[in-house]
This record gives C-alpha cells, structure tokens and sequence, in this order.
C-alpha cells in the first residue's frame, strides 16, 4: 500500500513538473513549489468533480441495468407461453 501510495506522488510529481515545463515558466524554487501545490490543488478538485459525475451517471443507468437483468434471468413462470406468435410463411402465388 505504501509502495503505491509512493508511486501516485512521484507520477503526480512528474506530472506538476511536465505542467509547468509546458507553462514555458521559469520560477524560482519558492514560487515553483508554490506552482506545484496549486497544480495539485486543482488537480484534486478536478478529479473529484470527475468522479461525482461519473457517480451520478452510474445511479442514472443502474435501475435500467438491474431491470434488463431481471428480464435476462427471470425463470419463466409454469404454464405462461410466449405471447409472440411464430412468422407466417408465405409462398407466392403462380
């Protein structure tokens, strides 16, 4: 756990410092670091507006889903037949 934990802050790390390479910034370390938090900062908002919005489709379609399933593995009741009536075939007349 700790090992992953310690391999998110590096990845997180590189991606600040990609950032601020891409910015074109040239700081100084107090304002680097201060760059570096903030990029984290908004990092995190982000990524949490993310997953309420990703959360809030998921309780959208799970009802759709748990019907759909039911219907797929719902046991036919004894002595109900299928209401579709086969195709009729149909030959042409000479």
């Amino acid at each position: 756990m700790r090992e992953r934990e310690r391999l998110r802050r590096e990845q997180l790390q590189r991606e600040a410092d990609k950032a601020l390479r891409e910015a074109g910034l040239r700081l100084d370390q107090e304002k680097r670091e201060l760059f570096e938090q903030r990029y984290l900062q908004e990092r995190r908002r982000i990524e949490r507006e993310l997953r309420q919005e990703v959360e809030a489709k998921r309780h959208e379609q799970l009802p759709a889903l748990q019907e759909r399933l039911r219907r797929e593995f719902q046991e036919p009741s004894p002595g109900v037949t299928s209401t579709s009536a086969p195709a009729a075939s149909v030959t042409p007349k000479k």
